[in-house]
């Protein structure tokens, strides 16, 4: 990323910089389908830059990986939100944004669980489960507003099927995936909590 003759380096907005092409090559390559002079070369940094904001390429790693778990968990949390009050409707949001990701062509999986099964080191695993309890934390409220009986139990279930779901979709074809798990789900909470009805 050369910088234009008389303009200031901003290390904030470098290290931004990187983490964006690198967040995109990652997820494409998976962790370990790419060097570090490979990893340079496509984001169009030296060594030197790279090592300089993130000291190791796992450094490169966890920050990437940081990044993308606050990115997704805000984004199925705006995405239930946006749906209103009605806890059937935020959950029913949440599988129809994950449907649509399922169909977007770049889409290669959950980025936490391919690197803590590519990359079996310690930091990496602690980040996949931080991740893991956000959505936790998501439907387990959904699940706690809707009046089930046992909303960890429900939320815990959720999140089976949201991890099965983007597994089958990445690895077993996307057609129909979202919206079979969509109805799961919704089946799930009538039964858990069969007072949040349609209303």
């Amino acid at each position: 990323m050369p910088v234009p003759k008389g303009s200031t380096i901003d290390p904030e907005r470098t290290r931004a910089a990187i983490l964006e092409a690198a967040t995109a090559v990652l997820y494409e390559r998976g962790l370990d389908g790419v060097g570090v002079a490979e990893l340079c070369a496509l984001i169009g940094v030296s060594k030197e830059t790279l090592y300089r904001h993130f000291g190791t390429k796992d450094g490169l790693v966890e920050a990437v990986l940081l990044a993308r778990s606050e990115r997704v968990s805000r984004w199925l949390a705006d995405s239930a939100a946006a749906a209103g009050d009605n806890p059937r409707d935020q959950l029913a949001a949440v599988f129809d944004a994950l449907r649509e990701w399922y169909e977007d062509p770049v889409f290669r999986g959950c980025a936490m669980v391919n690197a803590s099964a590519q990359h079996h080191v310690e930091a990496v695993r602690a980040i996949t489960a931080r991740h893991l309890d956000r959505y936790l934390d998501l439907l387990t409220g959904i699940a706690e507003r809707a009046g089930a009986a046992d909303p960890p139990l429900l939320g815990r279930q959720l999140l089976m099927l949201v991890e099965g779901a983007t597994v089958v979709a990445a690895h077993h074809g996307t057609a129909g995936t979202g919206e079979q798990a969509r109805q799961a789900a919704l089946a799930l909470l009538s039964a858990a909590a069969p007072a949040s009805g349609d209303d």
